[in-house]
């Protein structure tokens, strides 16, 4: 039984970073950029959602629906004020922007909150799942994020492959000259991917305090990277990639802590992405893309 619930321990936290995955994996795919502020994005709707139902006492529905839309309106503005001047600049400038809103994001939230960790109630009022006569119990947090999880994959899914957005984002992926000269917005695209992937990252926060209830400045950091390292695991660019990477990574994780040594779990991780990236460049779902030069 104890190797039952580790596991399903492993999918809960799996699904969480699966969750954030899929943000950066809409972003890289569509744009071409890696958002490292996203992990932040996260810590910023773990507090609105802390602030709107601890402090404020409002229902939790209230909380997350506050949180997703002001962490969407935030990601739409770091795409309009840091990414969007860059459009053409090198992905190295890219890449050193979002390390600075990541930091400048961090550091507001030091200013405003504090250092110090807060006790984050959880949003989930279900009761707990038992199972083989109540030797295994699986938590409400558990069976919330797994099914989110896998409604949210399946939507945005559905959404890209059947809707004249979703279609568009697919353009702009394959080409971003071309997508504009047959007439598709291509910065209103990037603006909505930026906004679709910080409303999950909003989503992703809520259930990742609800599950580990604390929150601080720093909440999003190290799930940011174990998210990115799920994304490139399962395949950059693809969503069903970024789902598989993430619950196997966090299996990976659980099930390290577990029977090797929870000192020894992170190293573990990284040392799985390594071999994987060593058999299988492009990622577990990942497409080789040749290109002309």
């Amino acid at each position: 039984m104890s190797f039952i619930s580790y596991f399903i321990n492993g999918v809960s936290l799996g699904s969480v970073y699966a969750l954030i995955a899929l943000g950066y994996t809409m972003v890289y795919g569509i744009a071409k950029m890696l958002n490292f502020a996203h992990g932040d994005v996260i810590m910023i709707g773990g507090y609105v959602t802390f602030i709107t139902v601890s402090t404020m006492g409002l229902p939790p529905v209230v909380g997350i629906l506050l949180a997703v839309v002001i962490c969407t309106a935030l990601g739409m503005t770091i795409e309009r004020v840091a990414y969007k001047p860059l459009r053409m600049a090198s992905p190295l400038a890219v890449l050193i922007t979002a390390i600075g809103v990541s930091y400048l994001l961090q550091n507001i939230a030091l200013l405003i909150f504090g250092a110090g960790t807060k006790s984050f109630t959880s949003v989930v009022k279900i009761a707990p799942l038992k199972l083989a006569g109540g030797q295994l119990s699986i938590s409400g947090e558990t069976i919330v994020t797994i099914i989110t999880c896998v409604i949210i994959m399946v939507v945005l899914t559905t959404f890209i492959k059947k809707t004249k957005a979703g279609q568009a984002m697919l353009a702009v992926s394959e080409d971003k000259g071309a997508a504009q000269l047959m007439g598709i917005n291509v910065n209103g695209t990037i603006a909505l991917t930026f906004a679709i992937g910080s409303a999950l990252a909003a989503i992703a926060g809520v259930l990742l305090c609800s599950a580990y209830p604390s929150l601080s400045p720093y909440t999003g950091a190290m799930p940011g990277i174990k998210a990115f390292v799920a994304a490139v695991f399962g395949g950059i660019g693809s969503i069903p990639g970024a789902f598989i990477g993430g619950l196997l990574l966090g299996i990976i994780e659980n099930l390290s802590k577990a029977y090797i040594s929870s000192q020894m779990a992170d190293a573990i991780v990284f040392a799985v992405l390594i071999v994987v990236l060593l058999v299988r460049p492009t990622g577990l779902l990942g497409k080789k893309m040749n290109e002309k030069v």
